[in-house]
C-alpha cells in the first residue's frame, strides 16, 4: 500500500518560513520523481515544484522561485519543501505527489493528472 504523508504546515506570519515534509512508503522512492502542488479555496490545484528521482533536476512555478526549495532524501524516503519569505497568497493546502515517469516537459510536470500517488495535504496559512 502506497502512502504519502505530509507534515509541517501551520499558521505563519508574512515573511516567515515553514518546512514541509512528505514521508513516502510502499514504493521505491528513489525511482519516482516527486512534486508539490497546492490548492487554495475556490481555485484549481496548482503546480509548485518538482524534483527528479536523483534530486539533480528541480523545477518551480515562477511565483515561488527564489523563495521555495524542493529537496529529497532518498535514504529516508522523504521529500521536503522549504518555504521562505512567505506571502498571504501562498495560503493553501499543500500536497506531495509521486510520478513514476521521467519528463522535463513543462506541460507534463505541471499537470496533476500525470502524478500517480498523492498525499492527504497539509494546510499552510500565511496571515498576520
Amino acid at each position: 500500500q502506497v502512502q504519502l504523508v505530509e507534515a509541517g504546515g501551520g499558521l505563519v506570519q508574512p515573511g516567515g518560513s515553514l518546512r514541509l515534509s512528505c514521508a513516502v512508503s510502499g514504493l521505491t522512492f528513489s525511482t519516482y520523481a516527486m512534486g508539490w502542488f497546492r490548492q487554495a479555496p475556490g481555485k484549481e490545484r496548482e503546480f509548485v515544484a518538482r524534483i527528479s528521482w536523483s534530486g539533480g533536476r528541480t523545477y518551480y512555478v515562477d511565483s515561488v522561485k527564489g523563495r521555495f526549495t524542493i529537496s529529497r532524501d532518498n535514504a529516508k524516503n522523504t521529500l521536503y519543501l522549504q518555504m521562505n519569505t512567505l506571502k498571504p497568497e501562498d495560503t493553501a493546502v499543500y500536497y506531495c505527489a509521486a510520478d513514476g515517469q521521467y519528463s522535463d516537459r513543462d506541460y507534463y510536470i505541471r499537470a496533476p493528472a500525470n502524478y500517480d500517488y498523492w498525499g492527504q495535504g497539509t494546510q499552510v496559512t500565511v496571515s498576520s
